[in-house]
């Protein structure tokens, strides 16, 4: 007897520890991807501080506030209009021709409460992981006009930018009947972001750099950065948060989750060392500031190419990224144009390399699950086309979309800081506060 209750408690224990447990619902909780999953989320979130600290670190200092509070002020909005329309808008089925979908269960998530999806985790979970892309795009575009636009023209921005383009992108590139998801053999390859984060973000924030002009002063006077010790925390707490980025768009905990997180360390590593090297040949030191940046060069670049390529992809992605970043900060400096943080320079450029250049380095499984998929054979070079094709899409709509919006506004209410508001700095003329105390608000 006592055998026999040893035998049904350890079975009881087997089951109750089992990584699928039903929960009165249609679909089996995996509960190694939903801790996982709740953890990518978590790290996702962490990037939204550590974005506020590498753009605060860069302004000066009479503007720390004013930036970081574009980052903060992102997770509040963004987080009420992704469960209001931005989830149903996103993953929604199509409605008006494919343009955004739209799905009344998700609107304000009421029909999602106990719903569970394929891949084994609660579809809250799924939601708030996408929530925290929806939050931490319109923060990067801030960072191409920092100090110098309205706090309340840049809420009044991010909310209707998010609607408009933010939602429509993701649609396109993440829902099942999205018509980039669907395009060629397997769709366009986008597996975290860099066309639906990186290229709309760093595209429409040099829309808005050029519409709104350059800083007072810019670029006759030297505007040093407040705490590049700041800005290297910040870099610091963006790569680790990349983990969750990357690796966290597998929606597994696997295969694909190890190789995401493997190739996302290899190439935030490689895009350092090479902007090291070149900046210390061309200008004779290797600076902090360019460390962190091509950190940032190499991470998204592979943010697209995080599910298909190898680490020897992710190396090459890397150093072509922070090359190509690098010439992009360069032309920029040239052509004169004020993009304050390089958002364009470092996420527009970064997420265009990384979504054309991935298909050179596709593993061989991935392109022969395409090849069964088209039915025939499927070449690198019809994946580059689609590739292309992707992210001309996503330039040009941000583009427009992003001008429409700005005009717009404009007509209703002032985009850009005041003159005033730029001379006392940010922080005192909209928060009335100041970042570092008793320290020269100058």
């Amino acid at each position: 007897m006592q055998k026999t209750m040893k035998t049904l408690l350890l079975l009881g224990g087997v089951l109750l520890l089992s990584p699928a447990v039903y929960a009165g619902a249609d679909e089996p909780i995996d509960t190694g991807a939903t801790a996982w999953m709740l953890t990518s989320t978590a790290l996702v979130l962490l990037m939204i501080p550590g974005l506020a600290m590498f753009y605060g670190g860069l302004v000066r200092t009479k503007n720390v506030l004013g930036t970081m509070m574009h980052s903060f002020a992102a997770m509040g909005i963004m987080t009420i209009l992704w469960v209001t329309v931005g989830y149903a808008m996103s993953f929604g089925e199509n409605v008006l021709g494919g343009w955004f979908g739209w799905n009344w269960d998700y609107f304000m998530l009421q029909g999602i409460d106990d719903s569970i999806l394929g891949e084994g985790i609660p579809e809250y979970v799924f939601s708030m992981f996408q929530a925290k892309f929806a939050i931490i795009t319109p923060a990067l575009i801030a960072g191409a006009f920092a100090e110098r636009v309205s706090f309340k023209a840049y809420c009044i921005f991010i909310a209707v930018w998010g609607v408009l383009i933010y939602n429509p992108l993701c649609h396109w590139v993440w829902a099942s009947d999205g018509f980039l998801f669907n395009l060629g053999a397997d769709g366009a390859i986008d597996f975290a972001g860099g066309t639906v984060v990186h290229i709309s973000a760093g595209v429409s924030g040099l829309v808005a750099a050029i519409y709104l002009g350059g800083r007072k002063s810019h670029p006759h006077l030297p505007m040093r950065p407040s705490n590049l010790v700041m800005t290297m925390i910040g870099a610091g707490l963006l790569w680790v948060g990349w983990f969750g980025f990357n690796a966290g768009s597998s929606i597994s905990s696997g295969l694909a989750t190890a190789q995401a997180l493997t190739v996302t360390q290899i190439a935030g590593a490689a895009g350092a060392l090479a902007w090291v090297i070149i900046e210390g040949w061309h200008q004779g030191k290797a600076t902090a500031l360019g460390f962190v940046s091509g950190i940032l060069a190499g991470l998204v670049a592979i943010t697209p190419a995080a599910g298909v390529v190898q680490p020897m992809g992710a190396i090459a992605l890397g150093i072509l990224s922070t090359i190509i970043c690098y010439m992009a900060i360069i032309m920029k400096n040239k052509l004169g144009y004020d993009d304050t943080l390089d958002a364009f320079g470092i996420h527009g450029v970064g997420g265009i390399v990384g979504a054309i250049f991935l298909v050179f380095f596709i593993r061989e499984s991935w392109m022969e699950d395409a090849a069964q998929l088209a039915g025939g054979s499927w070449t690198i070079w019809d994946q580059f086309g689609i590739q292309i094709l992707a992210v001309l899409i996503a330039i040009a709509y941000a583009v427009v979309g992003t001008l429409l919006i700005l005009f717009v506004l404009n007509k209703f209410i002032k985009l850009r800081a005041t003159d005033e508001a730029e001379m006392k700095g940010l922080d005192n003329y909209y928060h009335g506060e100041r970042g570092y105390g008793m320290i020269n608000p100058n």
